[in-house]
């Protein structure tokens, strides 16, 4: 029997609504980080183009510049969270599917505006997203409901990682970028659908203070040096991870896989043991705790990175091929959980919008910088040393958990 209390943490509304989140959360960012780089290598990119592609992800590393303004105004319909939410998706669904209507080859440069546009509006829903998540949560469904939210994240990078790899096959990549953006329909209902969380007592009642109080609670909460370390364990955790796999759709077409291949094997392989792995974990956190398990997710992830680099001396074998991608996702998806659940944990709930889209812009640093020169390292040292390096990089974010997240810390 399932204890009641559990019972009712797992079965309620507020986790099919972090379904949701994530699910729309997830699509654009993927539409970016991997359906463009494979659309752009059939054009001629070259390894370093797609790479420094990655620069246009600034605006998921700026967005804490303008999430005081959600914070602090409420537009006109829907309420304050769900009002800001709307047009930043359906801004999104406009931008993906337009997307796919340029010739790369001609206008490499206004892909580039168009892409710095999507993440812009992409990383806009994810400020408010992340509030909304953070106001209907209690803190003992912190856990469990990130998890819900990771895993549908990552399933929705199945849509343009896979089901877009397998039509373009088929059909135009102008009509693959349409039919994905139609994906962002389920996320559209659901801001429509939900009610309106209640405003926090004691939220910004002024620009300034929307701006300042944040920074100044998250930084006067414990001391500076406590706020600095967790600052820079957010950096490090998962750095190593999101440069192993900033060119992985690359990665697989270079060791000979085809693009159905990779959309079938690559993609479908870690679907399952990333839903049940993300699934058990999160409800291993209401008992475990979130530091223990930022300890034992982090390792599985650490070794999953290592996991790339068998792959790259092994070669374009498809059985090797599911278990890395299989491990892979298990790994990556449980270490996101629970650092997302970190995070979570660190705002307060009056600043929601703010903290959380600073806390999360350092987790995209190593998206937009790290991985703009993942292109060249991988030209210079190949692709078995650089998995390798990604390895070594993670380790800095593992030791710190010793002063962020101790074992032995229950909260």
């Amino acid at each position: 029997m399932i204890n009641p209390e559990l019972k009712q943490a797992i079965f309620n509304r507020r986790m099919l609504i972090c379904v949701f989140t994530g699910f729309s959360s997830g699509l654009p960012l993927y539409v970016i980080i991997q359906l463009l780089q494979v659309w752009l290598r059939e054009n001629n990119a070259s390894l370093a183009e797609i790479g420094l592609f990655a620069l246009v992800g600034m605006p998921y590393t700026l967005k804490f510049l303008w999430a005081p303004l959600m914070d602090r105004y409420t537009p006109p319909l829907l309420g304050r969270r769900r009002g800001w939410l709307l047009p930043m998706q359906l801004a999104s669904l406009l931008l993906i599917g337009c997307l796919g209507m340029l010739d790369p080859g001609l206008s490499l440069v206004t892909v580039a505006y168009m892409t710095l546009a999507l993440a812009f509006f992409s990383a806009s829903q994810d400020v408010v997203l992340d509030a909304f998540r953070r106001e209907i949560l209690p803190d003992s469904e912190l856990g469990l409901g990130n998890t819900i939210h990771v895993q549908a994240y990552r399933i929705a990078g199945l849509v343009p990682g896979s089901l877009a790899l397998i039509l373009a096959d088929f059909m135009s990549w102008s009509l693959v970028f349409w039919i994905v953006a139609a994906f962002m329909l389920p996320g559209v209902a659901m801001t429509l659908w939900v009610k309106e969380p209640p405003r926090v007592e004691g939220t910004p009642a002024t620009l300034h203070s929307a701006i300042v109080e944040p920074f100044k609670e998250f930084f006067t909460r414990k001391n500076l040096s406590a706020a600095l370390l967790i600052l820079a364990f957010m950096f490090f955790y998962k750095v190593g991870d999101s440069m192993a796999t900033a060119l992985s759709s690359v990665f697989y077409l270079d060791l000979g896989f085809t693009k159905t291949e990779i959309g079938v094997v690559a993609k479908n392989a870690g679907l399952w043991p990333m839903i049940i792995g993300g699934l058990l974990g999160g409800i291993w956190m209401i008992k475990l705790g979130i530091n223990r398990a930022l300890w034992i997710f982090g390792v599985v992830q650490l070794l999953s990175i290592l996991g790339f680099a068998v792959l790259a001396e092994v070669g374009a074998d498809l059985w090797m091929l599911a278990a890395v991608i299989a491990f892979e996702y298990l790994g990556v998806g449980l270490g996101t959980a629970a650092f997302v659940a970190f995070i979570a944990r660190e705002t307060d709930k009056r600043y929601a919008a703010t903290q959380f889209a600073l806390l999360t812009a350092l987790t995209a640093l190593p998206r937009t910088f790290a991985n703009a020169v993942t292109g060249v390292i991988v030209e210079y040292s190949g692709w078995t040393n650089f998995f390798l390096l990604c390895a070594l990089i993670a380790v800095p974010g593992m030791l710190l958990l010793f002063k962020v997240a101790p074992w032995n810390e229950r909260l």
